[in-house]
């Protein structure tokens, strides 16, 4: 009863220090921006708390990664994104999702992290800088934080790292780079132009089938005469300072190694939707419990928005897909319907 209590005059405290809103948005990416837009033509008070910086994942992408979509396809309440090549690149990305936020003023709160939110009679959301009181929560927070981790002694060494950024600071070493989907097979392509010896690690029996078509016949062809090494169906044991061991169909495997780049996918922080209260699928794919039409969780009032919607199945949700999100929340918030 007491921490009920005091949550309630923490509510009282806030409304009276303006820090009441509407809705708050949980992350400051693509689909955290198109909520805040959609807020502000419905005229709702609204803030965006984002732990990092403005579209903290994509920037965090590799410094030359290109889209897999269109800009028409990346673009956001019909503001137009242009772009040298038909799919754009990160800087341009950043460029036009910044312009957005500036153009339209958007009300962001930018390295403050949402640390919980708690429900009364409003929603309490308490970050590393303040407290907040808010009648909804949208949380779009995307699934680029977590990366997923290989389990194996040595994963701690300084030498591995489950992001990727730039290729000059692998040239002329000794690199394995594990997985093969698109953040991988983009890494190794690099590094191996820059001048490192690449070998791939690969669990399944070859590269993964969502790489982009214009990347694949680039890798196979590398693989093919040489230039990257691979083994496939296989996996890491164990990380040294100055080599890996790698179990392959005909056993164990110790190889020279400098750098590891760990790029096997990434996750939604599942933990944080845990302790607001959002339900999930029992099954491995993690999916959290919404109502396709409204957003809304099981929750009510907390709506979920973007990539996170997907659980672990990190391929069912893009910006692309997910941009008409933002609509159906703000018009059930507004109305208690859903756009046509």
């Amino acid at each position: 009863m007491g921490t009920v209590f005091e949550y309630i005059l923490l509510e009282i405290k806030n409304i009276f220090m303006n820090h009441f809103y509407d809705i708050i948005i949980i992350g400051a990416g693509p689909i955290g921006i198109a909520c805040a837009l959609e807020a502000k033509k419905k005229n709702k008070s609204y803030l965006i708390l984002e732990k990092g910086c403005l579209v903290n994942s994509l920037y965090h992408y590799p410094t030359q990664m290109q889209f897999f979509s269109s800009s028409e396809l990346l673009e956001l309440d019909n503001i137009p994104f242009t772009s040298i090549e038909n799919r754009p690149k990160r800087n341009e990305a950043l460029e036009y999702y910044r312009r957005i936020v500036e153009s339209r003023d958007l009300k962001i709160q930018l390295f403050e992290e949402v640390l919980g939110v708690y429900k009364t009679d409003f929603f309490n959301i308490q970050t590393t800088k303040a407290n907040y009181t808010a009648t909804q929560v949208i949380v779009a927070t995307g699934f680029y934080d977590v990366p997923n981790y290989l389990h194996v002694p040595g994963e701690e060494l300084t030498k591995v790292a489950h992001y990727y950024k730039d290729p000059h600071y692998y040239a002329q070493q000794k690199v394995v780079v594990v997985g093969g989907s698109n953040s991988s097979v983009d890494a190794a392509l690099e590094c191996y132009r820059k001048g490192a010896k690449v070998t791939m690690v690969i669990r399944d029996k070859a590269i993964g089938s969502h790489v982009k078509y214009w990347v694949r016949p680039d890798i196979e062809n590398r693989i093919s005469e040489g230039s990257i090494q691979v083994f496939y169906e296989s996996h890491l044991t164990e990380i040294y300072s100055d080599r890996v061991s790698i179990a392959t169909p005909n056993g164990l495997f110790e190889l020279a190694n400098d750098f590891v780049l760990a790029l096997i996918g990434y996750r939604p922080n599942i933990e944080f939707l845990e302790r607001i209260g959002v339900c999930f699928s029992s099954d491995s794919k993690k999916v959290p419990a919404y109502d396709p039409q409204s957003m809304e969780t099981n929750i009510k009032g907390l709506y979920l928005a973007g990539v996170v919607c997907g659980g672990l199945d990190t391929h069912q949700w893009f910006i692309e897909n997910s941009r008409i999100h933002a609509k159906q929340i703000l018009n059930h918030i507004d109305n208690g319907s859903t756009p046509k």
